[in-house]
């Protein structure tokens, strides 16, 4: 795995194994990556009283996250939620491929409305929602507080939407109270207005017990020009909701 590290991005290679698992991918360098913070570090695992616990997965990618879920919970229901068509046919096909079910696929972008939005891809793990329709293409859309509603208790909820999960938050506010578990990868554009603060003040006024961690780790932050990074910010949320 680790001596893919100097491979050539966007490159598809098939049969790759993982332990017991088989995966197509699109590029070596975001698949090695997921390896380690999701099998490797572990960084979605928690503890449920349910045999079978409800997770909704937004941001699935080409599903290692899917799997990692499934190998932690055999019985398991998982919708899992992905924006990028090409992605999520590599997405489809893991799935296929390892044999898992019980599991929901569904290619659209997590959003606010049910209404489409513009999306670009970069044909890895970096695609995204874009309000301006040049360079992108429209695709179907869904909004997360509607599915949140449809559920009386959701075991474990997944946000890795690039950038999104900012708006996608502030309209979820209020329908966070049946989410046991919430993991949201917070982007921080140095071109966007900083809201971390906000978001950190919905998930503790919905009762979670919050966890940061920094996955940007800059070294000398004060010294950072905004202009030579994506973002200047990526932290990894970790919500606990508190027993009442």
């Amino acid at each position: 795995m680790i001596s893919w590290g100097g491979a050539a991005r966007y490159k598809e290679k098939k049969n790759i194994k993982f332990r017991d698992l088989i995966f197509d991918i699109p590029d070596s360098l975001s698949f090695i990556y997921q390896i380690k913070e999701i099998f490797g570090d572990e960084i979605y695992k928690f503890k449920s009283k349910n045999k079978e616990p409800l997770i909704i997965d937004c941001g699935a990618n080409v599903g290692v996250s899917v799997l990692y879920f499934k190998k932690l919970y055999e019985n398991c229901k998982i919708y899992a939620f992905e924006a990028d068509k090409k992605i999520f046919q590599y997405l489809e096909q893991n799935i296929k491929n390892n044999n898992a079910n019980n599991i929901e696929l569904h290619n659209k972008a997590i959003w606010i409305d049910d209404n489409g939005i513009y999306f670009a891809s970069d044909g890895a793990d970096g695609g995204h929602i874009e309000l301006d329709s040049k360079n992108t293409q429209k695709i179907d859309s869904v909004a997360l507080k509607n599915i949140l509603l449809k559920h009386s208790y959701i075991d474990f909820l997944k946000i890795d939407i690039e950038g999104a999960e900012n708006e996608v938050l502030l309209d979820c506010k209020d329908s966070l109270n049946n989410i046991q578990n919430i993991f949201i990868e917070y982007h921080q554009r140095h071109d966007k207005p900083q809201n971390l603060g906000e978001i950190i003040n919905i998930l503790d006024k919905a009762n979670f017990r919050i966890y940061l961690e920094n996955i940007t780790k800059y070294k000398s932050p004060f010294l950072i020009e905004s202009k030579t990074c994506e973002f200047e910010l990526q932290i990894n949320i970790f919500g606990r909701k508190i027993p009442k």
